[in-house]
């Protein structure tokens, strides 16, 4: 092989895999899961993209609960980079078990004016400090288990989501599911 040559990927497998002997083993898995999560990454990232140009919203995140109703923000799609909300936890004394029901049930949640909705003053301040006006909450479950939320932000005005938004992110919301759920 031509040192000054950058091997293809199926290169790089046959060089990997020629070296290890059976006690390697363990270290051929966790590279595989390495590429297989690196994969599963982009493609989410390119989903999350998708839908922040297709909606025209300045945020798209996924919150994932990592413990019963506790989680963090692991992948966001924006419009501006001073909007970034990476690894924030949500307000977990304002989610429940009502509320994590309501979501197994399928039940969606569109916010259109955050100062203004009905919902709980732990939860609007929570929004509004995350400068959040308009919200759409679509939950991800996975082997019917609530895995987390796929949520759009509109953070410069209050937004009306129709009929066609919902649809958009409950379509991305089951591929996701789907998606997870086959590498489970």
């Amino acid at each position: 092989m031509n040192p000054d040559a950058i091997p293809s990927d199926s290169e790089q497998d046959a060089e990997l895999n020629q070296g290890w002997s059976e006690r390697d083993w363990g270290w051929r898995q966790f590279v595989n899961r390495l590429r297989t999560t690196e994969k599963r990454d982009n493609l989410i990232q390119t989903l999350l993209d998708r839908l922040q140009q297709t909606l025209q919203v300045d945020r798209v995140v996924i919150y994932y609960f990592y413990r019963q109703w506790q989680g963090q923000v692991t992948f966001e799609s924006l419009s501006y980079p001073q909007l970034s909300i990476y690894g924030s936890t949500g307000a977990d004394e304002c989610f429940n078990d009502e509320y994590a029901q309501l979501y197994l049930d399928g039940h969606i949640r569109a916010i259109a004016d955050t100062q203004t909705a009905s919902i709980h003053s732990c939860h609007k301040d929570f929004l509004r400090s995350l400068q959040i006006y308009a919200n759409l909450v679509v939950p991800i479950a996975i082997n019917h288990q609530l895995w987390g939320l796929l949520i759009a932000h509109d953070c410069h005005s209050s937004r009306t989501w129709n009929n066609s938004d919902i649809e958009i992110m409950k379509v991305a919301a089951h591929t996701l599911s789907s998606s997870l759920e086959s590498e489970n």
